[in-house]
């Protein structure tokens, strides 16, 4: 199916089916309106355009994805970040996973059936992913046996499955593997943790000798650097063309709210907005071409967290005492999250590190 054609068949889909969330906006009701927004797609077949049909897809090109989650990130039908989740996890199990577990497992979250989390980042290595001291140790009966901690790991306590990066060799990158985790396996204790903007959406996840089947891992020993490697340009691709899509939704409501006329001011936003769709755009036109994405996907990150501090920069100033004043509220709310923009997915000091490095090769000074 043609994009456009798409785009036109979903509207006219979204339009006759009323999946507008409700008045409860906790993040217990954020994730409950995923499910349902997820399974009302898959069960009208939109869920499963762009994805292999060997994984329950109904085949054609990525950017239809693209399009969907557009669509629903600008209808405010789920949180544009844990709807993106997708657009991480299932490309890296479709690439690492024995085939049959891949065929087993990814229709169980595109429905909505399952939420899944991501294990990378731990107390003593958040952007220094190499330095992880998660161990697991394969037994003679060939399963792993795991023990360490997770931090900072998205929807813990809601999910089934877990992507988990432990140590099985030496110090470095060549010693790190990884493994699709059951998170209801004994010795797995998660612990949520409060945010300044309100909402428990991380959490530690603690592994006491947790048992993984053999058939678990993903890709061979050793192969987990280079899975993360692969990974994270996908959450810099789609995911963020879902996001920049939220954003300019939240430009017009900032214009809608009645905000203080300041062209000046909505014009900056605007444009760091723009800037960072046209370089995302040209990410997901690499990715319909089939390219693989590499270091340049550290320049999208960087435009998108200077976009949305600025955005809410910008409706903090122009809706006086709407963040500083009240106890709750949309605009306080994510106002606080942006805070983070340069933080959670790798460091605005680390993106810069790499463009510069591996992009300009000005070297490691």
């Amino acid at each position: 199916m043609r994009t456009a054609e798409f785009r036109r068949e979903l509207r006219a889909w979204l339009d006759g089916h009323d999946l507008a969330p409700g008045d409860d906006h906790g993040l217990d009701a954020q994730v409950a309106q995923l499910a349902r927004v997820r399974r009302a797609l898959w069960e009208a077949d939109w869920m499963r355009y762009g994805w292999p049909r060997e994984v329950g897809g109904l085949g054609g090109p990525g950017v239809l994805r693209a399009v969907l989650g557009e669509e629903v990130a600008s209808r405010d039908l789920a949180e544009p970040g844990i709807w993106s989740m997708v657009e991480v996890l299932v490309p890296t199990l479709i690439d690492y996973a024995p085939p049959a577990l891949a065929a087993e497992m990814v229709p169980r979250l595109l429905s909505g059936r399952e939420q899944w989390c991501q294990g990378f980042s731990e107390p003593g290595s958040g952007s220094d992913l190499a330095s992880l001291s998660t161990r697991a140790v394969r037994d003679n009966g060939g399963d792993w046996v795991v023990s360490g901690q997770k931090v900072w790991t998205s929807l813990a306590q809601y999910a089934a499955r877990c992507v988990l990066l432990a140590r099985t060799g030496g110090p470095g990158h060549d010693g790190i593997s990884a493994f699709f985790v059951d998170m209801d396996s004994p010795g797995i204790t998660v612990r949520p943790l409060r945010t300044m903007h309100g909402v428990d959406e991380f959490a530690e996840v603690f592994l006491d000798e947790v048992r993984v089947p053999g058939e678990r891992l993903l890709g061979a020993p050793g192969d987990g650097w280079k899975l993360a490697m692969d990974l994270l340009p996908h959450e810099r691709s789609t995911c963020f063309w879902h996001r920049i899509a939220h954003l300019h939704s939240r430009l017009d409501r900032l214009l809608a709210d009645g905000c203080e006329p300041d062209a000046g001011a909505l014009g900056a936003a605007w444009l760091d907005l723009h800037t960072a769709r046209c370089r995302s755009a040209l990410t997901q036109r690499a990715l319909a071409e089939g390219g693989r994405l590499g270091p340049e996907t550290s320049v999208d990150k960087i435009l998108l967290a200077t976009a949305e501090q600025r955005l809410f920069d910008t409706a903090r100033d122009l809706l006086p005492g709407t963040v500083e004043l009240t106890d709750e509220g949309a605009w306080r709310t994510e106002y606080l999250y942006s805070r983070a923009a340069t933080i959670y997915g790798g460091t605005a000091e680390i993106q810069r590190n790499i463009a510069a490095r591996r992009l300009l090769d000005l070297g490691k000074e």
